[in-house]
């Protein structure tokens, strides 16, 4: 036998939750963006200016938080608040850790990325 509809187990999140709470970490994630764009115009408008692979590596820094947020939005946003919530969290996570390696590498190996 099968369960009647009506009694279908259906964990979803509102929508006005999931929205609040993809809102929210979307800040966090809109101010990795913004700090990248902001290195990447320090380092582009210097001296020296940004060979190919200083664009491509500064330009990555710019890119990757937005396709993880997204990623993690297409993971988590059919599930519960709280996993959702911390499916975003990862990502954040993820997209430190990217900014610090980031930082790093432009730091040590920073007449490599500038001369263009």
């Amino acid at each position: 036998m099968t369960a009647p509809a009506s009694a279908s187990t259906d964990h979803r999140a509102p929508t006005w939750l999931v929205a609040s709470v993809a809102g929210a970490f979307g800040l966090f994630y809109a101010y990795a963006v913004w700090v990248a764009v902001g290195h990447l115009v320090t380092q582009a408008t210097g001296v020296l200016g940004l060979n190919g692979i200083g664009w491509a590596v500064l330009g990555s820094a710019v890119v990757f938080p937005i396709v993880v947020f997204a990623a993690a939005f297409a993971l988590g946003h059919r599930r519960r608040a709280g996993a959702f919530a911390l499916v975003l969290l990862a990502g954040l996570g993820l997209v430190a850790v990217f900014w610090l390696n980031i930082l790093s590498y432009s730091i040590t190996a920073g007449a490599s990325l500038l001369g263009g």
